[in-house]
């Protein structure tokens, strides 16, 4: 359970993200989207949550939650993502730990940073090569909000992860292949084998593999959709 400063007695807004244990998918399939959204409709009342924004992705959900008792937040998380992962586990034949040992939380403390946040969950889809446009996103409860902000926020992200992620899985895929970096580089078959696995099963995006194998984004693009 994380552990919150002192300051977020100040607000009864966060937000919050909650990703699948070793970032993999657990939102595999649009029933299982679907599942994981009506059981946060399910709960919220029960702890006096109210649900403002989310994005369901597939290895991780962002919402921006309302509450009445920050206590609550903790048990309703707790909650939803055990009952998720018993349904997860059982549909899929599994055991062990569906997310991740802790969820993150940040606290929004103003009109500012509460329309930016809610832009910034909306827009996960389009900044990840889902969609061109929020609103074309299923899996969100996309509202369109017109608000002037010139303030700067930074927001929690996974991009970290990402990046672990990119360089975890060309090492994997490195090593499985028996090849270098070098060699790979020069293999336009394999290369745009683990393309698609960058991108399509992990949503790394173009821009970040071109930087991790110093290779021209657009040389990525072409092998990619050939």
């Amino acid at each position: 359970m994380p552990r919150f400063p002192r300051s977020y007695i100040k607000t009864s807004f966060f937000h919050i993200i909650t990703q699948g244990i070793n970032k993999n998918f657990i939102f595999d399939y649009p029933e299982d989207i679907k599942y994981y959204i009506s059981l946060m409709y399910e709960l919220n009342s029960e702890y006096g949550i109210k649900i403002v924004a989310y994005c369901i992705m597939n290895n991780h959900a962002h919402m921006l939650l309302e509450l009445e008792n920050i206590k609550e937040l903790s048990k309703y998380m707790q909650r939803l993502n055990t009952k998720y992962g018993k349904y997860y586990n059982k549909k899929y034949n599994r055991v062990g730990y569906v997310f991740r040992d802790r969820y993150k939380s940040e606290g929004i403390y103003s009109e500012e940073h509460l329309y930016s946040c809610i832009k910034y969950i909306y827009n996960n889809p389009v900044k990840a090569g889902l969609c061109t446009n929020p609103e074309d996103y299923p899996y969100s409860n996309y509202k369109k909000i017109v608000y002037e902000n010139n303030e700067d926020y930074i927001f929690m992200d996974i991009e970290e992860d990402k990046n672990e992620t990119c360089k975890d899985v060309i090492n994997k895929f490195l090593g499985e292949n028996s090849i270098d970096l070098i060699t790979l580089k020069n293999d336009k078959q394999k290369l745009r084998q683990m393309l698609i696995i960058l991108k399509d099963k992990y949503g790394i995006s173009l821009r970040k593999i071109s930087q991790e194998i110093n290779i021209n984004r657009e040389t990525l693009r072409n092998i990619y959709k050939y």
